[in-house]
């Protein structure tokens, strides 16, 4: 995957040396989350919207209520813009001008269409299984009620760049002398223990894929 994605509404204006625009370094921040934010405007009143997605090849996958504004909003030629951000660490330097976080984000544009017929439900799975690997298997698959009830989109990644900061504090070169701490406290998001459902039989095992689940390393932290 080495398809450029700069464009001029992509290309960084500031600090331009950690934008990123090849699909690979894309796809890496996306397939290392399952949150997103959409971003669209109506009638002149912008909206973001937080939701899961999922990616297949150069296309991510949304999915929520057939009801929800949002995805009635954007399905066709709306514009959108879709972000991810991986939060690393806080960068902490000698002057507050000069702290900073570590992340790795995406920003995407394009407009959504509307997912159906066989694909519908493979977009489904997809998303599922990008944010537990394993689970798809094992519930009960949607029923024709459900997925009447389902909207799936689909934006293409065609017009995209990845921002990405690393490393220690910048310091001004006068504040190199000063005793305060500085350097970078990594961040990272992890799973907890599974709390089963009170109303589910106790005996039954915590499955395998979700003792595994560790989104610290998913990240890359």
């Amino acid at each position: 995957m080495t398809a450029d994605l700069k464009t001029e509404r992509t290309k960084l204006r500031r600090r331009p040396n950690r934008g990123h625009y090849d699909l690979a370094a894309i796809a890496a921040i996306l397939d290392q989350s399952f949150l997103c934010h959409v971003g669209f405007a109506v009638e002149g009143q912008p909206f973001v919207i937080p939701t899961s997605y999922g990616r297949d090849g150069d296309r991510l996958f949304i999915h929520g209520s057939a009801a929800s504004r949002m995805l009635r909003q954007i399905d066709g030629a709306v514009p959108v813009c879709v972000t991810v951000t991986l939060l690393d660490g806080l960068v902490l330097a000698r002057s507050g001008f000069n702290h900073s976080m570590n992340y790795r984000s995406v920003v995407l544009l394009g407009s959504a269409e509307r997912v159906i017929g066989r694909e519908k439900l493979r977009a489904l799975e997809l998303i599922s299984e990008h944010i537990i690997s394993g689970r798809w298997a094992e519930v009960r698959p949607p029923n024709d009620k459900e997925m009447r009830a389902t909207t799936v989109l689909a934006v293409a990644i065609k017009e995209a760049s990845a921002k990405i900061r690393t490393g220690p504090p910048l310091d001004d070169e006068a504040d190199m002398g000063m005793t305060c701490w500085a350097g970078v406290l990594p961040l990272c998001v992890v799973a907890g223990a599974p709390v089963p459902d009170p109303s589910g039989d106790p005996n039954l095992p915590i499955p395998p894929y979700l003792m595994a689940c560790n989104f610290g390393a998913k990240h890359g932290a």
